[in-house]
């Protein structure tokens, strides 16, 4: 088992090396379902075959020592053998082997990330800034997995209706254009929602969406400062950054289904979302490729709900909870 185990090991560093290198395009909970599987298979087995295994041969150990004590006792010969280099090999006998070592032994905590992660919350570091001013490159947020029902890992299949999406929720959800990566944006538009974004305002469904002037944002990474307002969307308010003076229109857009529910023009777009699906954008306007330009989200790329910043290295001010 030594060699096979050696081989499983192998295979999981080298997914790991190519995910890290690029050279694959990983999927963690793909690589975690797996090693809660193997190490789970190892765990039954070290609790019903190789840990009964060990102790039969420590009591097989025990039994020996004992009728060679008594043939000894027979003879008249009182030698004792040391208590250290018995005790010594017992536990030898009974130790666990590398191998289960680093699958079985493995197996509660791996099991219980893999709960965790895959049901109730999972971490999530914000990669860019499409997200500004609301997140920040660096935060380290986490994700509430169950907010908007259960779903299966990997395959996210929905087990629990829980609460429905609002408009100005933070969410998480699978790329549409490659759903082995995770994106975060704020929803804007529900299904059969028109959502419409024209010369700088956004409207839903006829109604243009409350927005107010706010003190210019200091982007500390670039040390400009950008146009900021506040924007009122489904009762949660939030800030945006918005230049007056960059287009409205998209520079290009990909082909995603139903793109002809879409009309751009030079002032912007206008979108009829379909059922089943959401619209999406950052709060950066101007610096945020989001569904006006790769389309809609259909409820089954849905990971969950951002809420919580629990850590940020380069300001610790930045940790609590946003909208």
């Amino acid at each position: 088992m030594a060699w096979l185990t050696g081989a499983i090991l192998a295979l999981f560093a080298a997914y790991a090396a190519g995910w890290y290198t690029g050279a694959i395009q990983g999927n963690f909970a793909v690589l975690l379902l797996a090693a809660t599987v193997v190490t789970g298979v190892y765990w039954v087995a070290e609790k019903l075959v190789f840990l009964p295994r060990r102790r039969a041969a420590a009591a097989q150990f025990e039994l020996q020592l004992a009728q060679r004590q008594a043939a000894l006792d027979a003879q008249g010969i009182r030698h004792v053998e040391g208590g250290e280099p018995v005790a010594k090999t017992r536990e030898r006998l009974i130790m666990q082997p590398w191998w289960l070592d680093w699958t079985a032994g493995l197996f509660p905590v791996i099991v219980i990330v893999f709960v965790l992660r895959s049901f109730l919350f999972e971490p999530f570091k914000i990669p860019s800034g499409s997200m500004i001013p609301t997140l920040l490159v660096g935060d380290l947020i986490l994700v509430n997995k169950y907010h908007y029902g259960l779903r299966l890992p990997v395959i996210n299949k929905k087990l629990t209706d829980g609460s429905p999406v609002e408009r100005g929720d933070v969410m998480v959800f699978r790329y549409p254009m490659n759903t082995n990566l995770d994106y975060i944006k704020r929803v804007v538009g529900l299904p059969g929602d028109t959502v419409s974004y024209l010369n700088k305002q956004l409207t839903v469904n006829g109604e243009p969406v409350a927005k107010s002037a706010q003190p210019d944002f200091l982007d500390e990474q670039s040390m400009r400062y950008e146009k900021q307002y506040e924007e009122k969307l489904g009762g949660v308010d939030f800030r945006i950054l918005n230049d007056p003076s960059r287009p409205t229109m998209l520079p290009a857009t990909y082909d995603f289904p139903q793109k002809e529910l879409c009309d751009y023009s030079a002032q912007g777009f206008v979108c009829k979302v379909p059922a089943g699906h959401y619209f999406m954008m950052g709060d950066n306007r101007d610096n945020s490729e989001d569904s006006r330009y790769w389309g809609f989200v259909p409820d089954e790329n849905i990971v969950g709900k951002a809420f919580f910043i629990w850590m940020n290295f380069g300001d610790f001010k930045r940790i609590g909870s946003f909208h």
